[in-house]
């Protein structure tokens, strides 16, 4: 019998933790599993540890390709992956044992969903930037469907070695080589196609950070990049009924998106700001206003642009008072 569950894990130069992470994946309680191990061309001794796992424990598989990146990787995986859920885990990370036990009864307990997260661990404690912590705290608050959809152009909601995915839903979108961090473009094209992500929202994956990540050194997952991925799926979305829409908040997060979103013939109507010095001026063309001025208006998509949970609650419940809703008339993008 096929396994219900194909653990999908491309390693590059993993010899260091690689051992680590299989353990992790071999003491899950759930046991109809296989792992897809897929060495990315690694110098070193990352295919010796995954056949060394594969001789010893036939739930392992191994394959061995040309270095070709994530997510050439990712897709030389999937296709040899031939469970009904595909559980991503990247090489340095650890899998609690609950992990897919937890994951997969969600995904049967509720057909509507095509995907799950869980909540994480970012570890090592001791190096762990306030900038992550932070990240840690939002990732964490998420609990629902509802609350990945409402914030998933704030940052990536979910984790992505923390995702397990319905293979034919994996299939049929698959992974992209695109210009900004393909897991955070594929969770966006899962809401985007009218799927739904759910969470268990206990913590099932411990998270490594180091300075040697993948997303701290490629290019695609630099900050400068996340302004247009948002720019790009609000253009497809929110945005694909005019060119024109209301800005809220011309700081750091606001101007970068301003920017990206004028790239593709997205223009505000206005700018709503509360800085004083920016009151009463024109950026770009768009008059710059106080909340206040909202209701008068011409009926416009809002974009709210404004770092911080704070910031962004204040503004979610000005417009949720004035009668727009989110994601229908408004959207908070960072």
């Amino acid at each position: 019998m096929p396994p219900r569950v194909s653990v999908l894990l491309p390693a590059f130069e993993a010899e260091a933790t690689l051992d680590a992470a299989l353990r992790s994946v071999a003491r899950q309680r759930r046991g109809d599993l296989e792992c897809v191990v897929v060495d990315d061309g690694s110098p070193d001794a990352t295919a010796a540890i995954a056949q060394a796992w594969a001789r010893r424990d036939g739930r392992f598989r191994v394959l061995s390709v040309p270095h070709r990146g994530t997510v050439g990787a990712l897709l030389a995986g999937l296709d040899a992956c031939r469970g009904e859920f595909v559980a991503r885990m990247d090489a340095d990370d650890l899998m609690h044992r609950d992990r897919l036990l937890e994951q997969v009864a969600a995904l049967d307990a509720h057909p509507e969903l095509a995907a799950v997260g869980c909540h994480v661990r970012i570890f090592p404690r001791s190096t762990t930037s306030d900038g992550m912590r932070d990240y840690e705290r939002w990732l964490n608050g998420m609990r629902s469907s509802h609350d990945v959809r409402r914030d998933a152009l704030v940052e990536c909601p979910v984790a992505h070695p923390s995702l397990a995915i319905r293979a034919d839903v994996l299939r049929e979108l698959g992974y992209r080589a695109i210009d900004w961090p393909e897991d955070w473009d594929l969770v966006l094209r899962l809401l985007a196609s009218g799927r739904e992500i759910g969470v268990v929202a206990r913590r099932l994956l411990a998270w490594r950070d180091h300075p040697g990540r993948e997303t701290r050194r490629a290019e695609r997952c630099r900050p400068e990049r996340f302004p247009r991925l948002r720019a790009a799926f609000l253009a497809e979305g929110l945005l694909s009924g005019g060119d024109e829409y209301v800005l809220w908040g011309y700081g750091h997060t606001g101007r970068a998106l301003h920017r990206a979103l004028a790239a593709l013939g997205k223009l505000p109507l206005a700018i709503v700001e509360m800085h004083p010095g920016r009151l009463g001026n024109r950026i770009h063309g768009a008059p710059v206003v106080p909340p206040e001025a909202i209701p008068g208006l011409p009926r416009r998509p809002i974009v709210a642009s404004v770092a911080g949970p704070v910031a962004r609650g204040l503004i979610r419940e000005r417009l949720d008072g004035l009668g727009f809703r989110e994601l229908r008339d408004y959207v908070c993008a960072a």
